[in-house]
C-alpha cells in the first residue's frame, strides 16, 4: 500500500499561527492582533492567505488567541457591508473585498495558552491528519506583494525527495544571525540542502551558517510527536525549532530550501521592520506608490 503521505503530490492543507501576543508592536496591538495591522493596502494575514492560495493551498487552519476574532470576521463575507456599497455604486471598493472569494475554506481554533510555536502547531494536529501540511508564519510575508511561490517548491520537494520536513531559509546578514533559527547545512543540490542541525537565535561566532529559518515549512505528522517530546524552555514556551532538532538527531529528512532574493521575508515583528515593510509596499502600490513616492521625497528633503 502506498504511503499516505506521498500520494498526494501537492500539499493541499496549511497552518497559521496566529495567537501571539504581539507585544513588541504595543500599543497598536493592544486591542487589535499584530497581524491585522495594515501593509499598504492590506492586513499582513491576507497577504498570507493569498499566498498560500496562490500556492495550491485549499485548506486553512488559523490557531488563534484571545482577541483575534477580527481575524476570522476579516475572512467571512458581510453581505450588509456589500449591499452599502452597491447601491451607491461603489464598485471600486467592492473590487477591494473581492478576497472574500478566495477558493479556499477557512478554519479556526485556540491555542488557549501562550506555550510557544510549538505547542501552536499542536493544536492543528486533528486537522493535519496523516497528511503532510505546510505552516505559514501569520506575521511574515514572503515576496513583494505575497507573491511568493516557495510554498509550492517546499511542497514539490517534500514529495520528490520523501521528507520529514522542509524548511524555507534566507541568507541574513552575520550580524542578524542572533534574532533567528539558524540550520546547519550539508550536503545539497541546487537550491535545497540538507540540515544537519538548527541553532535557535545563536552568538554571530558560533553560527554555523547565515541562512535563516524564514517562516514557511512543509512537515510530515511525525512532528507531532517530536513536540510532544520536547521540554519548555525556561519561559515555558515549546519551541517549534527543538523539535526539528530531534527530526534531525533521530535521521528523518530534513531539508532546507533557500529562498531567492525575489522572496525576500518580510517579518512583521517590530517597529523598526514594520515600518520599514509598509513603507516598501506603499511605494510599490500601483494606485498610490508615484505620488507617494513624490511625497515621501518631499518629506526627506525638509529635514
Amino acid at each position: 500500500m502506498a504511503d499516505p503521505l506521498y500520494i498526494c503530490k501537492v500539499i493541499q492543507s496549511a497552518l497559521i499561527p496566529v495567537a501571539g501576543h504581539g507585544t513588541r508592536l504595543l500599543p497598536a496591538t493592544k486591542s487589535q492582533p499584530k497581524e491585522m495591522l495594515p501593509v499598504a493596502r492590506k492586513p499582513i494575514v491576507q497577504y498570507v492567505a493569498e499566498e498560500l492560495v496562490a500556492n495550491g493551498i485549499n485548506q486553512m487552519l488559523f490557531i488563534t488567541g484571545r482577541n483575534k476574532a477580527s481575524i476570522e470576521n476579516h475572512f467571512d463575507s458581510d453581505p450588509e457591508l456589500m449591499r452599502v456599497l452597491a447601491s451607491t455604486n461603489k464598485q471600486e471598493l467592492l473590487d477591494e473585498l473581492k478576497f472574500e472569494e478566495l477558493q479556499a475554506n477557512f478554519f479556526y481554533t485556540r491555542q488557549r495558552q501562550q506555550k510557544g510555536l510549538g505547542d501552536a502547531i499542536l493544536c492543528g494536529e486533528s486537522f493535519a491528519g496523516e497528511l503532510p501540511f505546510v505552516v505559514a508564519l501569520g506575521d511574515s510575508i514572503l515576496g513583494m506583494n505575497g507573491e511568493s511561490k516557495a510554498v509550492s517548491r517546499l511542497s514539490q520537494l517534500f514529495t520528490e525527495m520523501r521528507a520529514s520536513c522542509v524548511i524555507a531559509v534566507e541568507e541574513v546578514a552575520e550580524e542578524d544571525v542572533s534574532h533567528y533559527g539558524i540550520i546547519d547545512p550539508g550536503e545539497g543540490e541546487g537550491d535545497w540542502v540538507r540540515v544537519k542541525n538548527l541553532v535557535e537565535k545563536p552568538n554571530k561566532n558560533a553560527a554555523p551558517s547565515r541562512w535563516a529559518i524564514s517562516g514557511r515549512y512543509a512537515f510530515s505528522p511525525l512532528i507531532f510527536d517530536m513536540i510532544r517530546r520536547v521540554k519548555p524552555d525556561k519561559r515555558g514556551e515549546i519551541q517549534l525549532t527543538n523539535a526539528m532538532q530531534l527530526l534531525c538527531e533521530e535521521g528523518k529528512r530534513v531539508l532546507a530550501l533557500k529562498l531567492p532574493k525575489i522572496d525576500k521575508r518580510y517579518d512583521i515583528g517590530n517597529f523598526p521592520s514594520y515600518f520599514e515593510t509598509f513603507v516598501e509596499f506603499a511605494l510599490a502600490d500601483p494606485l498610490y506608490g508615484a505620488d507617494f513616492r513624490v511625497a515621501l521625497k518631499k518629506m526627506l528633503e525638509r529635514k
